[in-house]
């Protein structure tokens, strides 16, 4: 019985071990998502700060604030021909 028990508590000890190091890791990604999140509040312009307040409210997902003149353009599209297998 002393046996099963010591197992057991080596194995809770071992997991307590792991849980602790991901809550670090957690906690330590969760200030740099928060330190970005603040640069990124105070980088924004009010106009998209109210697109994106509005967005949130609403539940839509968000969409490109970027102007149509800045968007990368693709090149035209080109016909398909199947000359042979597609790697």
């Amino acid at each position: 019985m002393d046996l099963v028990k010591s197992h057991l508590m080596y194995a809770v000890r071992e997991e307590v071990e792991v849980l602790k190091e991901q809550i670090k890791e957690l906690i330590e990604r969760n200030s740099q998502l928060e330190q970005e999140n603040s640069l990124l509040k105070t980088l924004a312009s009010p106009e998209q700060m109210a697109q994106f307040q509005a967005q949130t409210q609403t539940g839509s997902p968000p969409t490109s604030t970027q102007p149509p003149a800045q968007a990368p353009t693709l090149p035209p599209a080109q016909p398909s021909h199947n000359s042979g297998p597609s790697a």
